[in-house]
């Protein structure tokens, strides 16, 4: 079972967040992954990273078996309504 991530408020200034934001995209990841991807790697560096913290997700589209079991269970007749 995941561990519920952590949701914090961060206020940047707006030129801050464009250059996160075209990185990220270079990266092929969200802003909010960019922001923890640097955070976790100025923690490592520091020695302050704690044994116990998960790996982060690789950038980009997950691997298409991953992809599949994030699906929705496709429909069949039981469970299509009448008229579809």
């Amino acid at each position: 079972m995941a561990t519920e991530r952590k949701k914090i408020l961060l206020r940047l200034d707006p030129a801050v967040h464009d250059a996160l934001a075209r990185w990220a995209g270079d990266e092929l990841r969200s802003t909010n992954a960019q922001i923890e991807f640097l955070l976790r790697r100025a923690l490592a560096e520091a020695g302050r990273l704690p044994a116990e913290v998960g790996r982060m997700r690789r950038p980009g589209r997950p691997p298409r078996a991953a992809a599949a079991e994030d699906r929705a269970p496709e429909r069949t007749e039981a469970t299509t309504p009448e008229g579809e």
